[in-house]
């Protein structure tokens, strides 16, 4: 007999925090903060081990990952580039004794500054970069190794950074095929390999260029293109390569592993928002939460929180509200802010910037609040482990 044991991953501007939900997914309980009080950008988990990782830093700490080996309760940081307490600690003895400083050589100095996100692919661990890099490590996240064949597309001399700077933020894997990987960047838009990150192709176009119009916002659709700012993407499950994405200018879905992208925002209040999520099953089902637009504040339309689902992969639009804010909301869901389990019915869970983490376990039609008064939430992954 076994049982599915359900752990949400927050990752926070003051660390990593573990809400537990046991295997009926409710009593939830917090515990934390980890990982030295580090912002991290992105928490991740093996569901095989239950080995977790968490990517972040700063231009204090410098860029790291760090790993529990023992489901959270000890971490370990492999610490990527220099940041200012490098600097202070090397000038200054009495400094260094306090934070337990240790002069050594990193692995790639001062090249980026943060970790913003992670993903598990084939027994490979990656890591996106703050400027924009992609890094792999083939040892669980101990040594890390730069995929060159991104750093070396003949575009990146031209990618433009988002308002958060240029960061590799998103990393998408085919689950059957370990040479098959795709990433965003904003705002350089997707990239994808199908040689194990040997080359890499742009893939931002819209199937029906001829027909698109002008657009005001410059990160909307423009000369055949989707728009280079994309905020969020997902692979549907099964065989074929469906990926949906929220931009920054809409919702967009791909039939051909975003060889060409479709507009799906119609229905839906705003084409703004960050986070987007597929169900695990079902490739038709995705859901997203629009906010009021980029100048606009960032909230929910009329602050009022809803997450919006369809069931149509994107033909028809549904609000859902129960359980969630109806007045006086003005919390933001950042990009990596939304995640699901794999359980039945799919559990959909989002944390805001102002400290909350909401969850359904109904695939939406209601939600309840499992944890408040966090520091700004920036990421949320769920870990589902399976016991005796």
């Amino acid at each position: 007999m076994s049982s599915e044991e359900t752990t949400v991953l927050v990752g926070t501007t003051k660390g990593v925090f573990l809400i537990s939900g046991g295997a009926e997914r409710s009593g939830w309980t917090v515990s934390g903060p980890f990982c030295g009080g580090w912002p991290i950008n992105h928490v991740t988990g093996d569901p095989d081990t239950g080995t977790l990782w968490a990517g972040g830093g700063s231009d204090w700490f410098g860029a790291g990952v760090w790993r529990s080996e023992d489901g959270g309760s000890s971490w370990e940081v492999a610490r990527l580039t220099r940041g200012q307490m490098d600097e202070w600690a090397a000038n200054d003895a009495d400094f260094a004794k306090m934070i337990g400083w240790v002069d050594e050589e990193l692995p790639f100095g001062d090249e980026f500054s943060q970790i913003w996100s992670l993903g598990l692919a084939h027994g490979t661990v990656y890591a996106g970069t703050k400027p924009a890099s992609l890094l792999a490590s083939d040892d669980g996240g101990r040594s890390w190794t730069r995929v060159q064949g991104l750093t070396d597309h003949p575009s990146s001399d031209s990618w433009n950074p988002g308002a958060a700077g240029l960061v590799l933020h998103t990393i998408v894997a085919d689950p059957t095929n370990a040479d098959k990987l795709w990433v965003g960047i904003s705002a350089a838009g997707v990239f994808a390999t199908e040689d194990g990150g040997a080359t890499w192709e742009r893939r931002n176009r819209l199937s029906n260029a001829e027909s698109c119009g002008t657009h005001s916002h410059p990160a909307a659709p423009r000369d055949g293109d989707v728009g280079h700012c994309v905020h969020n993407m997902m692979r549907a499950p099964g065989d074929s390569d469906l990926i949906y994405q929220q931009n920054h200018h809409g919702v967009w879905r791909s039939a051909d592993g975003g060889r060409s992208w479709d507009d799906i925002t119609a229905g839906l209040p705003s084409t703004f928002g960050f986070p987007i999520r597929v169900h695990p099953r079902d490739p038709q089902t995705v859901w997203t939460l629009p906010l009021n637009g980029d100048t606009a504040g960032r909230y929910p339309p009329d602050a009022a929180a809803a997450v919006w689902r369809s069931r149509d992969g994107g033909q028809t639009w549904q609000d859902l509200r129960a359980g969630l804010p109806q007045t006086s909301c003005f919390f933001t869901v950042l990009r990596q802010a939304m995640a699901g389990d794999g359980r039945d019915p799919a559990g959909v869970y989002f944390g805001t910037n102002s400290g909350s983490v909401f969850a359904s376990l109904d695939e939406g039609d209601s939600w309840e609040e499992i944890a408040r008064h966090l520091p700004t939430v920036l990421a949320v992954e769920v870990l589902d482990r399976r016991g005796a």
